[in-house]
């Protein structure tokens, strides 16, 4: 069935999910209306899945602007379990991410696309932008690959009672794939978090997606990636 299957367009709709993802400043809420609109004029996702992120747009535009952003930071900027960095899952502070991180920018670079300044490769935004340059088929592959880690941020805002939930339960929904929770180790203590690691053995693992089990991602660069667009204001 998969070699038959082919996805909805979903290039718009990634687009928007990555600027659903964005910090909530002015520029961000003040694009929200044509988020919305996008993300329902391509009609790649269920009704269900349409209508709550219409109300998550909603909730970011009628709430104060101090509000939205501390929510924002407060669900994913404490603790590593919601981190929109994928690599940070995988290899924590490990000299294994930078690795991961520069075989990342090859595969953008062999597509024809560049990160701007200060942007890290694993930035599920940036992830999301580059799967949208990507044939259907093509960009619900790639996604499919960050699942498991996918899945342990999903339910770690679904802990948390975050509406960004549903942002993530789209992303996997276009990767072909259920948005469900799953057991998550606990949050380290934030002494823990912020220890030097040490200088061999046991750094790749943590931030893993499932207790006992390495998940590492390996990026597949298209061929037939187009230029890189950004997010459609």
């Amino acid at each position: 069935m998969s070699s038959i299957f082919t996805p909805k367009p979903m290039q718009q709709t990634l687009r928007a999910l990555a600027w659903l993802l964005r910090y909530p400043d002015q520029s961000m809420r003040a694009n929200l209306p044509e988020v919305h609109k996008a993300i329902a004029n391509e009609n790649a996702l269920a009704p269900k899945r349409i209508g709550e992120l219409k109300s998550l747009a909603e909730r970011l535009s009628a709430l104060p602007a101090m509000q939205v952003e501390s929510d924002y930071v407060e669900w994913f900027d404490r603790g590593r379990r919601t981190s929109l960095h994928l690599f940070e899952h995988v290899h924590g502070d490990s000299r294994d991410r930078g690795s991961a991180m520069v075989d990342l920018v090859k595969t953008y670079e062999q597509a024809g696309l560049f990160l701007g300044g200060g942007e890290l490769p694993d930035y599920l935004p940036v992830v999301l932008e580059f799967a949208s340059t990507q044939p259907p088929k093509e960009a619900r592959a790639f996604l499919a690959e960050t699942a498991n880690i996918l899945r342990a941020i999903f339910t770690a805002l679904l802990n948390r009672n975050s509406p960004y939930a549903s942002v993530i339960a789209a992303t996997l929904e276009l990767a072909g794939e259920k948005a469900e929770r799953v057991a998550i180790v606990a949050e380290p203590e934030i002494d823990e978090a912020w220890s030097e690691p040490e200088a061999f053995g046991g750094c790749s693992t943590r931030g893993q997606a499932a207790p006992k089990q390495v998940q590492p991602i390996h990026f597949v660069p298209q061929h037939t990636a187009t230029k890189r667009d950004r997010v459609a204001a």
